[in-house]
């Protein structure tokens, strides 16, 4: 404890008197509060004149002489206490002042609101229910660290409301997601993060090991097939809301673990999944900001349905003047695209190249609410073929302020075409693309059941957020974001 400031050096002292006195600040197991904060605030006709207890944490005290307020701070907001000599006696109030911000304790007296209009507590009794070691940050700057505010995050909820906020949003969002879907009669499950084979989505895993089977096992990157198989087993609408994991790079707009809702529709489309989409999102926004419009990277954006349709090929052509549905092969691609300023590395084949070009001339420039449309089948080898045109998949990429928010199909269910396709991604990864599928025997022998016409959807829950919130790091709305050791 070479390291402690002399703050938290005379807070241990204090824990030692206290101890040595036979107080333990730590030794309460709970407190019989009557109402939160905001209660007492909401409610305060009702209550003015009544004892009331209140619990929380000590965050600001100014001694007048015979008389202290401070402000007492729970889970629901901030209440002010009026300690007075006459009312708790010398040694109450002596106690009192004894506590260092950030204690937390617990006080009881009757409600009652000062000449200021500010709702107030008249302790009567008050007791320490644990004892803060280290001082709280400075009042007025807080952590203006983000890599101490990222690393201390418990630290950063304590001391910043928005980002207490940020994860009280986060949980309202769900909420309404979960509204939505259960309404529609889809019901909620959970399949396996930890599995013998990754799929869903193109991404490399993390990989893990079971001692007791010996088996080598990867943290999922998607739920897709397990909810596909769902679906196989007559479980005709399912939904997850699901931690996923890819070990891929951190950045801004990413993060190696992630939460996503997928949602699975037996007997329906990618329109269907689009119709589902407007409204999942339109309710998720309505329960962070209150409506169909909000402010996000500078515009005004609104959500009302319908939704605009691109095609993903025309957008492209539209914008840049190259059209990859004339380009056959990898060299072709990076013979058209070499003006294009890509940063593309050398040897980057046709699907990153339209991945590239995709962010850069359509994504980067959409900033109403979108629907990228008709992906090649080439690089969605989940999705069902368009019929007016099988180069194309019945795919879709939802796009609101440059941000993709997910992903759609209507899912490929002929299992034979699925094994051609699972072995074209295993040529894939031969010629060293490693966020190529594996083949899923299993997932194929389910195919081979039955798998119904069936619309699938997925929604990124951080970015979404993010943006809902226009928030500029995807960090702000992950409670403990992955980092690196600190050196």
């Amino acid at each position: 404890m070479d390291d402690l400031t002399e703050q938290a050096r005379l807070r241990r002292e204090k824990l030692i008197k206290l101890q040595q006195e036979g107080h333990d600040p730590f030794g309460h197991t709970r407190f019989d509060r009557t109402h939160q904060a905001a209660a007492l605030q909401e409610h305060f006709d009702e209550l003015d004149g009544r004892e009331v207890a209140v619990c929380g944490r000590l965050m600001r005290r100014n001694e007048l002489g015979k008389l202290c307020f401070a402000d007492l701070v729970d889970g629901s907001g901030r209440v002010q206490l009026s300690v007075r000599r006459d009312v708790i006696g010398d040694q109450g109030l002596a106690q009192f002042l004894d506590l260092d911000l950030g204690d937390i304790i617990g006080a009881s007296g009757t409600l009652f609101r000062t000449r200021r209009g500010e709702v107030t507590v008249e302790v009567a009794r008050h007791e320490l229910l644990a004892k803060g070691l280290r001082p709280l940050p400075e009042k007025y700057h807080g952590l203006a660290n983000p890599e101490v505010r990222y690393r201390q995050r418990y630290l950063d909820f304590l001391v910043t409301p928005q980002a207490r906020g940020m994860i009280e949003q986060r949980a309202a969002m769900l909420t309404a997601a979960r509204r939505v879907l259960d309404g529609q009669g889809f019901i909620e499950v959970h399949t396996p993060i930890l599995q013998p084979l990754y799929g869903g989505a193109a991404a490399r895993p993390f990989t893990t090991h079971h001692n007791a089977l010996d088996l080598d096992l990867y943290l999922r990157i998607a739920p897709e097939l397990y909810l596909k198989r769902l679906v196989v087993g007559n479980l005709e609408r399912v939904y997850e809301v699901a931690r996923c994991f890819r070990n891929e790079g951190i950045s801004p707009r990413h993060s190696p673990e992630f939460t996503q809702i997928e949602a699975y529709m037996a007997y329906a489309d990618y329109h269907d999944m689009m119709a589902l989409t407007e409204e999942l999102v339109g309710a998720m926004a309505e329960a962070v900001v209150g409506g169909l419009q909000f402010e996000a990277r500078g515009e005004t954006i609104d959500l009302t349905p319908p939704w605009r349709r691109v095609p993903l090929l025309e957008g492209i052509r539209a914008a840049c003047g190259v059209d990859f549905a004339t380009l056959a092969t990898d060299e072709q691609a990076r013979a058209a695209c070499a003006g294009l300023g890509l940063g593309a590395k050398d040897g980057a084949t046709w699907g990153e190249l339209l991945d590239k070009a995709f962010d850069k001339y359509v994504k980067d420039r959409t900033m109403q609410p979108t629907f990228v449309v008709d992906y090649p089948v080439r690089t969605s080898p989940l999705a069902k073929r368009k019929a007016d045109d099988p180069t194309l998949a019945q795919r879709f990429e939802p796009v609101i302020a440059r941000e993709e928010l997910g992903n759609a199909f209507s899912e490929l269910n002929d299992p034979l075409e699925q094994r051609r396709r699972f072995e074209e991604q295993l040529a894939a990864r031969t010629a060293g693309d490693e966020e190529a599928h594996p083949l899923d025997e299993d997932f194929l022998v389910a195919l081979e059941y039955g798998l119904p016409p069936t619309g699938g959807l997925g929604i990124g829950i951080d970015r979404l957020l993010m943006l809902l919130t226009d928030a500029d790091n995807l960090r702000e709305t992950i409670a403990f974001p992955l980092l690196r050791p600190e050196r």
